[in-house]
């Protein structure tokens, strides 16, 4: 039999993955309540920003979270604001990411929800460049 163990992170994170009772702490992986390889090295991609961020800024920076249109920001959201009562870790999907405006042929929601998700984490990420140093984004 398989069992993961995961803590119930709608009520100990905060959308930064910092723990709400010792802020300074962050979590990342399986055990924040994502499924899956990608997912738990989503979780740490995150967490090492936030943790750089509050070295580079001091403990009380208010960190960045990624725009609840992109994968990363999605998953967030679910493991941090899914009902506490019933929370259950959940791989990414689209059925997580904010419903598109208007009518939209089903054959179109995917590719949509994905070039949005792009845009969205491409203007994150230029937000975060000054506050990672000058050589975030560039190679080095």
């Amino acid at each position: 039999m398989h069992r993961n163990t995961f803590i119930n992170a709608p009520t100990v994170l905060t959308p930064t993955l910092r723990m709400k009772t010792a802020p300074r702490i962050l979590f990342a992986g399986q055990i924040t309540g994502v499924e899956g390889y990608v997912e738990s090295a989503a979780t740490g991609f995150l967490a090492g920003v936030n943790a750089s961020l509050m070295d580079l800024h001091g403990q009380d920076t208010l960190l960045p979270v990624p725009p609840d249109t992109t994968a990363h920001g999605a998953l967030v959201r679910h493991i941090t604001g899914a009902d506490p009562r019933h929370f259950q870790p959940m791989n990414v999907n689209y059925g997580l990411f904010p419903d598109l405006s208007g009518k939209i042929k089903k054959a179109e929601r995917r590719r949509l929800l994905a070039e949005r998700a792009l845009r969205d984490l491409e203007t994150w990420r230029m937000r975060l460049l000054p506050e990672c140093g000058s050589g975030a984004g560039n190679g080095r």
